[in-house]
């Protein structure tokens, strides 16, 4: 059986559609929804196995990048939010998707609809809008997201504001403690980018390109793995030797699907 997934959109998202060929492609049933429709009913949430949160500039990115969305999401949907976690079902925040999980409290989590933040995504260090391929590496082994994931690989990132800061070194020493740091820029080699551009693109403290919450199950990242579904979708696909089977963001969508499926 597919698992029914959510794409949530509301004005400014513009990864919609390609996140939902993602999960097509990887398996799953998924189902676009206005965040306006589940407003009225918050238990339609229940519905689905799994939630994305896609890539755009929700609302123009006013205030923040991802806050109001994130405002709607906490202040009228916590209690869905809430049970769907306690429901051991996956969710994922990519891009502003990511912004709006870290900004809902969902992310590092543990989630409470009446808490606050304990990170953000801010201005990339050299001021600009960054668009271009990035080296990865998989870190966390509870992310049931990133499994499968043991090697360094590239997605394409495209954000003004990827930045990951935590409010503290408390936090940042906790992401590492709790295994949720699930992916870090890397350089050629696959070794961290120590902070130094352009392999870390945007200045993330501790090369932070995605975490996860202590249960594995919420994650959020930066680039964008919807856009490496197949090898063609590389810049590099005519050079590459052997050329791969599958893009390596596909893998991303088909755990959550295994995972869904039981």
């Amino acid at each position: 059986m597919n698992p029914r997934t959510l794409i949530l959109r509301t004005a400014g998202v513009n990864c919609d559609r390609e996140t939902a060929f993602a999960f097509q492609t990887a398996g799953a049933a998924p189902e676009s929804l206005h965040i306006n429709q589940l407003l009225e009913n918050p238990d339609r949430l229940g519905d689905y196995a799994i939630l994305a949160l896609p890539g755009g500039f929700s609302y123009g990115d006013d205030i923040a990048a991802g806050r109001i969305f994130a405002n709607q999401m906490r202040h009228h949907l916590g209690d869905a939010l809430r049970t769907f976690v306690e429901a051991g079902k996956p969710i994922i925040g990519i891009c502003n998707g990511f912004q709006v999980l870290v900004k809902t409290g969902l992310l590092p989590g543990p989630f409470d609809p009446r808490g606050g933040q304990t990170a953000t995504l801010a201005h990339n260090d050299n001021g600009r809008f960054i668009a271009r391929w990035v080296g990865l590496a998989p870190v966390s082994r509870k992310c049931i997201w990133t499994r499968g994931l043991d090697k360094r690989l590239e997605l394409p990132i495209a954000h003004g504001e990827g930045k990951f800061v935590p409010a503290d070194q408390g936090v940042l020493e906790s992401l590492a403690a709790n295994d949720q740091v699930a992916l870090i820029y890397a350089d050629d080699d696959g070794d961290p980018a120590d902070g130094r551009a352009p392999a870390n693109p945007n200045g993330s403290v501790g090369d932070i390109a995605g975490i996860c919450d202590p249960t594995g199950l919420v994650f959020g990242l930066m680039p964008h793995p919807e856009r490496y579904l197949t090898p063609l979708n590389h810049p590099a696909w005519t050079r590459q030797n052997p050329p791969p089977q599958t893009g390596a963001g596909l893998r991303i969508f088909q755990n959550a699907v295994e995972h869904a499926r039981g």
